[in-house]
């Protein structure tokens, strides 16, 4: 079997690694199988199922994060203790995120025709395949905290706490609200498109909502929710015993595998395809407008200020 054989092939000593490598190969393997005809087979080439196979992608291996080291240990008869109940409510929440996400962007693409995102990669197959192959490696790289944490064996399982910590309830409270703030941003959006398409108003930029606390709250909820569970996986990745679990992993290298979800998601939002992106394109389409430069002038960019 293809599985049997990726297992064989990934089985390294290292249990982060026997973990993080076969979720990066279903990763790209997701992408490619969606992607390629997306492209190649596809005329013009299409984006429009890029989002929803990304939630695709994210489900699927928060899945396999959590269920491979199971499957190595019962393939050399080690018993099978319960899951700890962090690993299952991380993964939950990933696999949460993603179906809201992902049912969300299908809807708007499939409402709208088009992503502008790649209005200039559509007549380079390269660039469109730069960007699944991108996609690919985002999922990854978010995720690297919950596949860390499910990459304790199930042989280890007793070094994670199963009380609840202060981290738990730090992480999974910032998860709750980044992503009910992700959540209302995407609705309030959607209803005023929908509300202006039934000539119920006539306004041309959305300033209302939570887009009068913050110019972009979708992209602040969604930092806050990767943070959040970052914390929770840094708080229980870091502690002695489950670093000797994971191969003897130093504290530091435990700490910066948590750190690099909200780290890079957070780049990616302010400096490459989030915040730069939209700015571009709503500064071309309304930034002779007086009542967007006000907006613009006296609304933060990120941090809604006047929510706290």
């Amino acid at each position: 079997m293809a599985s049997a054989a990726l297992l064989g092939l990934t089985n390294f000593n290292s249990p982060l690694l026997r973990n993080i490598v076969p979720c990066a190969v279903a990763s790209l393997a997701i992408q490619y199988a969606v992607g390629i005809p997306s492209t190649f087979m596809s005329d013009p080439p299409t984006e429009r199922y890029y989002d929803l196979s990304g939630a695709l992608t994210h489900m699927t291996v928060a899945a396999l994060s959590l269920y491979i080291p199971r499957w190595r240990a019962a393939a050399v008869g080690t018993s099978l203790p319960p899951l700890n109940w962090r690993q299952l409510a991380l993964s939950g929440a990933v696999a949460l995120w993603a179906a809201r996400l992902g049912t969300y962007l299908y809807r708007r693409i499939c409402r709208e025709g088009k992503d502008s995102r790649f209005d200039s990669m559509r007549e380079k197959p390269s660039g469109m395949m730069v960007a699944w192959t991108a996609q690919a490696v985002w999922v990854l790289l978010c995720q690297l905290p919950i596949i860390a944490i499910n990459s304790v064996p199930p042989a280890a399982a007793s070094v994670l706490p199963k009380t609840v910590l202060g981290t738990d309830v730090i992480g999974l409270g910032l998860f709750a609200m980044g992503l009910a703030i992700e959540s209302v941003a995407d609705w309030q959006k959607s209803s005023w498109v929908a509300a202006r398409e039934a000539k119920e108003h006539d306004e041309v930029f959305m300033s209302s909502g939570l887009f009068s606390v913050c110019r972009y709250p979708h992209y602040f909820g969604e930092i806050t929710l990767w943070t959040g569970l970052a914390t929770t996986v840094a708080g229980v990745l870091t502690r002695a015993p489950v670093l000797a679990a994971l191969g003897g992993i130093r504290p530091l290298t435990a700490a910066a595998v948590a750190a690099v979800s909200p780290a890079f998601t957070t780049l990616l939002l302010t400096k490459v395809s989030g915040i730069p992106m939209s700015e571009r394109k709503y500064d071309r389409k309304y930034g002779h407008r007086e009542d967007y430069k006000v907006w613009k002038r006296n609304t933060p960019k990120l941090l809604p200020f006047k929510l706290f």
